[in-house]
């Protein structure tokens, strides 16, 4: 955006005085730290998590705050009251007796401790809207070409998502995802084999209200480069469907437009955007984040194909061969046997640089998910 003249002025000035660029913190309402709220309660059968914080100053790192001390509680329209525990500084479990059911309608009760004021905050109930399934997820390659030298194409994976209301009661849809692949190293060592998992860290939402029928076709939920090694061996994908109201729509729509031009999904939350959450204490305080209810449904998807052109994550691994009578200096902290060679002399083949290279738990864990082999 251009500067204006008053703005050049001073632009100008600054660099004739200084020389040199200096940080600049506008004066703002989002200096104060202010509470934030991050929580969703659902109908299934697990426990629901709210997770509070405190936000940090414009200008200082970008890094979680968690508020401690804090009596977190959930009650429902027929008068029940559930107190969530504490599990980790700043992170609210439900108790096992807690289970969202659709038509009900849920609010949020925070009391923070003595050195945060003892303050009072509530949400407005938030009633839990039913969910109707996902219809289906599918995948289609992508090719990509280098500079259109035909010998060097490689795919990508868009991933899609279908999914209708029979019932009209849903217009407003908000969808996560977790992936989960196997990876395997180029080398027979014992922990050869591994699986990562990964959350979505972008919004994903659509509204069908202006639409003649709830129905979604072809929504694109993600994009799975080659440049990972997620599509090598098996990729999984389980999607969770949420049914919104209207001004819950409105703030995950607000908090995208942000992120899509900042590049972060939990860079710090502007005040600008409006919480479902108030200060009973102090009515003008800002409280950032929303609490959510609603009913889910939840699809998963696998994905064994073969995909040109996938990165090799292992090129960098340099490694020795050492003979017999050649000491293997630092053997076990800095170096580390690959390959055991019995013919035709015994040899072994040592890496002494990247501690990936022969020991997949360094990135994943050896355990295979339940679910991995659901697709046989």
């Amino acid at each position: 955006m251009p500067l204006k003249p008053i703005q050049f002025i001073l632009f100008s000035f600054l660099l004739l005085l200084t020389g040199c660029i200096v940080q600049f913190i506008p004066e703002t309402d989002e200096n104060q730290e202010l509470l934030v709220v991050e929580g969703l309660i659902t109908d299934q059968p697990y426990p629901n998590t709210i997770k509070l914080s405190t936000s940090l100053p414009l200008g200082e790192a970008n890094s979680a705050k968690p508020l401690v001390g804090c009596k977190v509680s959930i009650s429902d329209d027929l008068g029940e009251n559930f107190n969530l525990l504490e599990t980790v500084p700043g992170t609210f479990i439900t108790p096992g007796n807690f289970l969202g059911m659709v038509g009900r309608s849920y609010t949020l009760h925070i009391k923070t401790g003595a050195s945060n004021g003892n303050l009072n905050y509530e949400s407005i109930p938030m009633k839990m809207l039913p969910c109707p399934p996902i219809d289906s997820i599918y995948y289609e390659k992508k090719a990509i070409n280098f500079q259109n030298v035909t010998d060097q194409d490689a795919e990508g994976c868009n991933i899609y998502l279908d999914t209708h209301d029979p019932e009209n009661q849903c217009d407003f849809y908000r969808w996560e995802y977790s992936e989960t692949w196997e990876f395997r190293l180029p080398y027979m060592v014992p922990n050869n084999t591994c699986w990562i998992s990964s959350n979505s860290d972008r919004i994903n939402i659509k509204s069908t209200a202006s639409l003649t029928r709830d129905r979604i076709t072809r929504y694109p939920l993600n994009y799975v480069s080659n440049a990972t090694d997620r599509l090598k061996f098996k990729y999984s994908m389980l999607v969770n469907q949420y049914s919104l109201t209207e001004d819950e729509f409105t703030y995950w729509e607000k908090l995208q437009n942000i992120s899509d031009n900042v590049g972060g999904l939990y860079d710090i939350t502007p005040a600008s955007i409006p919480s479902n959450i108030w200060c009973v204490d102090a009515p003008g305080e800002k409280v950032l984040g929303y609490f959510s209810v609603s009913a889910t449904s939840s699809k998963r998807i696998f994905i064994k194909d073969k995909f040109k052109g996938i990165v090799d994550l292992y090129t960098s691994c340099i490694a020795d061969t050492i003979y017999p009578g050649t000491p293997i200096q630092n053997l076990g902290t800095y170096v580390w046997v690959i390959i055991d060679y019995q013919v035709p002399t015994q040899s072994y083949k040592v890496t002494t640089r990247i501690k990936g290279c022969y020991d997949c738990s360094v990135r994943g864990t050896t355990i295979e998910p339940f679910f991995w082999r659901d697709d046989q």
